[in-house]
């Protein structure tokens, strides 16, 4: 049985006009989300650890992120006398400019009459869109790693090598998961995979693609339980350290909209896009899909995501980082890439052995029972109790106290072999005296003599 062919959006009628109504709504959608996730987050936070939480500027403290943004604006900018001063100043620009680029091709809504114009609510699309995405969130990598290097310090560079190696590992876990909703879809179109999903949403039968993109979008934003830029170790912000006032506002600004573009991409790919729930759908033939209402379902979705992203902080706790990257590179990509050849060959054999859905889902489903039940008969490895012996490691050997590798074990320090040897000499001297004490009545010439 072949995919459903899904129609994409047209923009003939579009007027420069209309686009540039599109595209300033957009920038404006973005900039007001911002305000309200930052309101929302400290809010549900909050109401976690029992506080309040804002409360005091504006009803139900709504107008505070506007007070923080303000004091960030009207903030004293410090520039670093060590900087390269134009990559400094370039760095956070380029980290909000690459964000604002992915809503341009979220498909918010279908078509609606727009100042007398029939129009979808979408700015543009085209046949490789979702790549478009990846590509514009590849490119805010730049803004982290020229951010960290043109600060002239330390531990900004730090930070940003340890962000840039986070981003670039859970972008490939975030690719490979897209791969099987290309392959269902038949397009890479997000009009046209919204359209796919007027029977189901995709993340039903793409259940672990689904799970292992919502894994790697938390760690592409660098949030709990993944904020590694912000390290024990440093005490300090990471690549933005050596940045204030409205500079670091940028990254500020950049982090919470790729935190809006993450969920809309997971609602665009997974959740039917701006389709409404399934009750709703089946509502006189599909009353919900047509017109402004498509947009609130868009938006319900979003901010449930959105949700998710600070009910995971204030949850869970860091990692560490081998544990990130282990997760990253040894779980999330070989997954990815066993599902794909799952999908490709269930797809596969729909189309070209006409093999029926139900009956391979079936036949999958039976093999995965097998395998689960053939490794409770693999009997557990143990390990050895002899550890092989372990080389002596000098920590000092090239001018700096570092810490062993696994294997390798440091010598005694002098101060312990100090109390050692202390402990010794005191239980000999002990063991000495109770000997003595225990060798019968003593000797006349070892009585003491009497004191005058």
């Amino acid at each position: 049985m072949p995919a459903q062919v899904a129609t994409a959006a047209d923009f003939s009628n579009d007027t420069w006009w209309i686009v540039l109504i599109k595209a300033v709504g957009i920038v404006a959608f973005l900039l007001t989300s911002v305000l309200i996730a930052i309101w929302f987050e400290r809010k549900v936070v909050a109401r976690m650890q029992i506080r309040p939480g804002p409360n005091w500027h504006g009803p139900f403290g709504l107008l505070q992120s506007l007070a923080d943004a303000m004091k960030l604006l009207l903030k004293e900018d410090i520039n670093v006398k060590a900087a390269d001063r134009i990559v400094y100043l370039l760095a956070p620009m380029i980290s909000v400019f690459s964000a604002l680029l992915i809503f341009a091709v979220i498909p918010l809504g279908p078509e609606v009459s727009m100042f007398g114009v029939t129009t979808p609510l979408q700015l543009t699309d085209f046949p490789v869109a979702v790549l478009y995405i990846l590509a514009a969130a590849s490119f805010g990598v730049y803004g982290i790693v020229l951010g960290g290097w043109s600060s002239g310090s330390t531990y900004p560079l730090l930070g940003s090598v340890r962000s840039t190696a986070q981003v670039i590992s859970y972008e490939l876990a975030m690719g490979l998961s897209l791969v099987s909703v290309f392959i269902l879809a038949g397009s890479m179109s997000t009009s046209q995979i919204v359209d796919s999903q007027s029977q189901i949403w995709w993340f039903l039968p793409l259940l672990p693609a689904f799970v292992i993109y919502f894994v790697s979008m938390v760690g592409e934003v660098n949030r709990l339980p993944f904020d590694l830029p912000e390290a024990e170790g440093e005490l300090v912000s990471g690549f933005m350290t050596e940045y204030s006032s409205m500079k670091f506002a940028w990254f500020f600004l950049a982090e919470y909209i790729n935190m809006l573009n993450v969920s809309a991409i997971a609602v665009t790919l997974f959740f039917g896009g701006w389709r409404a729930p399934w009750p709703l759908s089946a509502v006189n033939d599909g009353m919900f899909n047509e017109g402004w209402w498509p947009l609130l379902w868009f938006l319900a979705k979003l901010w449930f995501f959105m949700f998710l992203f600070v009910w995971i902080r204030g949850t869970l706790l860091r990692f560490r980082y081998d544990q990130f990257m282990k997760l990253g590179w040894k779980v999330l990509i070989p997954a990815s890439l066993v599902w794909i050849v799952v999908v490709a060959a269930v797809q596969g054999a729909r189309q070209f052995m006409e093999v029926d859905l139900q009956t391979m889902l079936y036949v999958l489903a039976g093999a995965a029972l097998v395998a689960v039940a053939v490794s409770f008969l693999i009997p557990e490895r143990r390990q050895e109790d002899e550890e092989p012996p372990s080389e002596e490691f000098d920590a000092f050997a090239g001018g700096y106290p570092v810490p062993p590798l696994p294997g390798q074990t440091l010598p005694p320090s002098p101060r312990r072999r100090r109390l050692q040897e202390a402990d010794v000499s005191a239980t000999t001297d002990l063991l000495t005296d109770g000997s003595t004490a225990g060798a019968g009545p003593a000797r006349p010439e070892d009585e003491e003599e009497p004191r005058g």
